[in-house]
């Protein structure tokens, strides 16, 4: 019995696992603050953090959507035309993803359209409610304004990867993609970017 409770008592912790822990604990500490200090820069930034390369060109009704878009504070969260906050996603680029049809049914429909709760849109209290609200026609200008922010292809905002050789798509191609599929498809860096098949 009394080897037992040897076996069960508690062995203090040597030197080198001492200071394992201390080190692991900085570590996380070191990690937190650091993560702490990059949300507040992306929430307060005037830049993007990461570049993005998009454009845009308005028409009239997008040049409507975007005085509606100021108009209704939507920079306080959202980041358009390099102007706006990090808070929420940033719109630069959407138009590549997004048809005006797809835009003009989240602004009306958020969660419905999207498939999942939205953190800021949907119905009251979700802090942007209104923008369901908003007049048919403005929601439309507004859609139309949204989908005129492009991306050049090959950005971090993109859908469409970089025109040209890459090494590593090229190597994932050869490794992953069967054999049939080269005669069956052609690549998609190759054709120009366009908005068939933008949700």
């Amino acid at each position: 019995m009394t080897e037992i409770n040897q076996q069960t008592k508690k062995t203090p912790l040597k030197t080198g696992e001492k200071l394992l822990f201390i080190v692991a604990g900085a570590f996380v500490i070191l990690a937190s603050i650091a993560f702490g200090i990059m949300q507040y820069v992306m929430a307060t930034s005037d830049k993007p953090i990461f570049e993005q390369h998009t454009h845009f060109d308005l028409s009239a009704v997008g040049e409507k959507g975007s005085a509606i878009y100021r108009h209704n504070a939507c920079s306080e969260c959202h980041r358009a035309m390099s102007e706006g906050t990090n808070m929420g996603n940033s719109l630069d680029g959407i138009g590549s993803r997004r048809s005006v049809a797809w835009l003009e049914r989240f602004l009306i429909e958020p969660e419905k359209t999207y498939g999942h709760v939205t953190m800021d849109h949907g119905v009251r209290p979700k802090q942007a409610y209104y923008v369901a609200l908003l007049p048919k026609p403005d929601i439309h200008d507004l859609a139309v304004f949204l989908s005129e922010l492009k991306s050049d292809q090959g950005s971090s905002s993109s859908p469409v990867p970089p025109k040209g050789e890459s090494p590593f798509i090229d190597a994932m191609v050869k490794t992953w993609a069967p054999d049939a599929w080269k005669e069956k498809y052609t690549d998609i860096r190759d054709k120009k970017p366009s908005n068939e098949g933008v949700k």
